[in-house]
């Protein structure tokens, strides 16, 4: 078990509001009158999430991307955000990181009404922390449970994208552009999680990885799932070709939407099958129709 799990697992003790969801989903959701509030945040920190020269503006533009992601997983409407922000002692960097912040926020309509700002020690990384609210848009907030046997697990795009970007940039190289566009600026599916939210029985985003997180789903939902397609990009294909398929299925940070559905479902979104749920438990994967070993590291977590 990683670090991250086992402190999880302490925090559940304490978090047994309902609305907390045991912590084994994307955000909280608190019912507040008639109203269904989406709570998320997530914490980006330099050298864990992005490279210390990654540029300042698609470091804000991602601070409120990944927010805005699990806010998309549980279909909900963004409705304004809280940011703590550790000041860089560079004040062109702060203003550039901002207009990165504000960009996103602006196309995908949360504005921000407060958070905190602290001065950190000098050297040290760098730290950003964005709480984002929502407003649920149907009466069932979908989770990572809730999942049937029989259903069909889809991805709305090809992963993998982000990861090889990173490693483009860890090696000095910048191209293929579209990859490290995928890492510092990904998209949020927020409209299609919208779409979506009335006809899934289970959702949540691609954070860690495709098989990580499809294990997530079905262990919340109490089933095994069988992955057998990994969607990959052209652009993938064309630098890693196939053969990286594993790679591309647990690099992570691609934030597509992965959901289940009854089989034969109207999807009102284009959506890429790959995998079924089925009654059991673990994670089976297929290539090319052939059963393979799981690799020893399935997405990414967190450890000290």
């Amino acid at each position: 078990m990683s670090g991250e799990s086992a402190f999880i697992d302490l925090l559940r003790a304490m978090a047994t509001d309902p609305a907390a969801r045991g912590l084994q989903d994307d955000a909280a959701v608190l019912d507040v009158g008639d109203a269904k509030l989406v709570l998320t945040s997530d914490t980006l920190v330099e050298g864990v999430h992005f490279l210390a020269h990654d540029p300042a503006d698609s470091i804000g533009w991602k601070l409120a991307a990944v927010n805005l992601s699990d806010l998309a997983a549980k279909g909900a409407k963004p409705r304004a955000c809280l940011m703590n922000y550790a000041l860089s002692g560079d004040s062109d960097w702060d203003a550039a990181f901002l207009s990165g912040l504000q960009a996103a926020l602006e196309r995908f309509g949360m504005p921000l009404i407060g958070g905190d700002t602290v001065a950190m020690p000098g050297g040290a990384p760098r730290s950003f922390t964005l709480t984002a609210i929502g407003v649920a848009t149907t009466q069932y907030v979908p989770s990572r449970a809730g999942a049937k046997a029989g259903d069909v697990l889809y991805v709305t795009g090809p992963v993998g994208d982000s990861g090889a970007g990173l490693s483009l940039l860890q090696s000095g190289k910048d191209e293929p552009a579209a990859l490290v566009e995928a890492y510092r600026r990904p998209q949020p599916r927020v409209s299609e999680g919208h779409a979506l939210a009335p006809h899934v029985t289970a959702m949540m985003d691609v954070s860690d990885g495709l098989l990580i997180d499809a294990d997530r789903i079905a262990k919340a939902s109490g089933l095994c799932v069988t992955i057998d397609h990994i969607p990959l990009s052209d652009a993938f294909i064309s630098l890693r070709g196939r053969e990286a398929r594993l790679d591309a299925a647990t690099s992570g940070d691609d934030y597509e939407l992965l959901f289940a559905a009854p089989e034969g479902a109207s999807l009102p979104v284009p959506a890429i099958p790959v995998g079924r749920l089925s009654s059991g438990e673990g994670l089976r994967l297929l290539l090319d129709g052939q059963p393979v070993p799981l690799p020893s590291r399935m997405g990414y977590q967190h450890h000290r």
